[in-house]
């Protein structure tokens, strides 16, 4: 889809539609009331005698509204003026993506990013709106026979701004936001692809492609390479699988020679059956999301790219696959870390923060300015925060408010969880420097403690996605996420925030 940016009266514009908003009760954006005018009161009319209500996420379309040269009129409800934020605005953002997309405007002009959100810039609205108007739009459908096409699908979408001299900042922050759309339809792509095909040597293909198209470093270590740095971790957690494993690294250099990169490292198991410790059936076949954490970091260095930060940036996937073979691991058994601390397995289901940790010890070699880790880590996040906040730990406060204002920023929340020392004693082995798991109490809290134990020499947070990473039920699909924290964050670092 086509985007752009423009300034000029709603009336005055040629297109298949244009969009204005209308609050509850009954009353006129700005951008409407100068539709209306124009109109002789047509707008005005057809709302006083009770067709739009104004409430959030309501539609009207109209055809041939007089005194204007678009074709259609779609009236989008705000709700209540007062209540109108963040959340209220991507909503209506939302529904006239979806909309014109199924109202057959091969175009349309959307003035609802004239709008104004409480402490949110013209900037941030543009950037939301192109996130969201491609999130709108996305379809996964390679796999289908027949597929569910759009008989006139949207082709072109223009973002309205009210002053000429917002235009320079908005053209910006459009370029950003459809960055971050592709960062995040890559994420999702990977997420949604079936185990069958997406393996560790697919991610590892997927990274090279990356690097080609963007001129930047890739390196892919191979099981015989890990064996060499002393990985027995990670390489304990692929023993049960016909899938070598990889370990993939990507290295975008846009910053000053001298400066240290940023780190993001993302877990990559591309099935999880939990190996000897065998998950149950039912929905099972989600464990294809289990590489959410790599795809997501993937996605993120793709947007970077697109708008050449002024950054290093280094990425660093762990993957593999878990399953249950003659050679898996076994509950009991006692494998070294390349740290060299010893872990007694106690749960093979817990292989997340066994690949993890590996790569964790690894990135050391880099000297990072800050390390962020992504992984689908523990279903006991998904029952503390739900599918609203991915969980935050960090070892520095300042890097956990960064990124905790990235997410609010990006409409992609966190909510930061204690990574206090009163927790590791659940992680005592009797017969290894640790267990892989705590116990049945506060198990995100002891992953991320068992992770802190390998980042003890550079910043450090974790993000466990396993609430976030993907949706059940009627809506099943990757959700890209936390692509937006994740680049919000390396927006504020590069200095290119508006």
């Amino acid at each position: 889809m086509e985007f752009s940016i423009k300034s000029g009266s709603p009336e005055k514009q040629r297109s298949a539609c244009v969009v204005v908003g209308v609050f509850e009760p009954r009353k006129l954006s700005l951008p409407g009331e100068l539709l209306d005018n124009a109109s002789r009161n047509y707008l005005s009319d057809i709302i006083r005698r009770g067709d739009m209500e104004g409430k959030l996420g309501s539609t009207l379309l109209l055809h041939n509204v007089p005194g204007t040269l678009c074709d259609r009129v779609l009236l989008i409800g705000l709700g209540k003026e007062k209540e109108f934020r963040e959340k209220e605005f991507c909503q209506s953002i939302r529904v006239a993506a979806r909309t014109l997309n199924e109202t057959g405007s091969f175009d349309g002009t959307v003035f609802l990013t004239e709008i104004p959100v409480k402490k949110r810039s013209v900037a941030w609205r543009v950037r939301q709106a192109t996130i969201v108007a491609q999130e709108t739009t996305y379809r996964f459908d390679q796999f289908k026979s027949k597929k569910d096409e759009v008989r006139r699908p949207l082709r072109k979408l223009t973002f309205a701004v009210e002053r000429r001299n917002e235009l320079t900042p908005a053209e910006e922050a459009l370029e950003q936001g459809l960055a971050i759309a592709e960062g995040m339809s890559m994420a999702k792509n990977l997420g949604n692809l079936p185990g069958n095909v997406c393996t560790p040597t697919y991610l590892a293909e997927t990274a090279q492609q990356l690097a080609k198209d963007h001129g930047l470093e890739c390196q892919v270590l191979e099981q015989s390479d890990m064996a060499a740095l002393g990985m027995g971790s990670l390489l304990s957690v692929a023993k049960g699988s016909r899938q070598p494993p990889k370990l993939i690294v990507l290295q975008y250099k846009g910053g000053k020679a001298g400066d240290k990169p940023l780190v993001l490292v993302g877990k990559g198991i591309t099935f999880d059956s939990g190996g000897i410790s065998l998950k149950p059936g039912p929905e099972m076949d989600e464990m294809k999301y289990d590489m959410c954490g790599a795809a997501s970091v993937l996605g993120t260095m793709k947007a970077v790219a697109q708008m050449k930060l002024p950054i290093n940036l280094t990425v660093v996937v762990p993957t593999a696959e878990n399953m249950p073979g003659g050679g898996a691991s076994k509950p009991g058994d006692i494998v070294t870390s390349m740290s060299g601390q010893t872990i007694e397995i106690l749960n093979t289901d817990a292989e997340g923060r066994l690949i993890l940790c590996d790569a964790l010890t690894y990135v050391e070699r880099f000297e990072p300015e800050a390390v962020v880790d992504v992984a689908t880590l523990t279903g006991a996040c998904v029952i503390a925060l739900g599918q609203v906040a991915s969980g935050l730990f960090a070892n520095k406060e300042g890097l956990a408010r960064d990124l905790l204002d990235a997410g609010e920023e990006g409409s992609d929340r966190a909510w930061q969880l204690p990574l206090w020392d009163d927790y590791q004693d659940l992680l005592k082995s009797n017969f290894a420097d640790m267990a892989n798991i705590g116990g049945r109490y506060a198990g995100p809290i002891t992953a991320a403690c068992f992770l802190s134990r390998f980042t003890k020499k550079y910043d450090w947070a974790h993000l466990d996605i396993a609430g976030t990473a993907w949706k059940s039920g009627a809506e099943k699909g990757a959700t890209g996420r936390p692509v937006p924290l994740l680049t919000h964050f390396l927006l504020q670092r590069a200095g290119k925030l508006n």
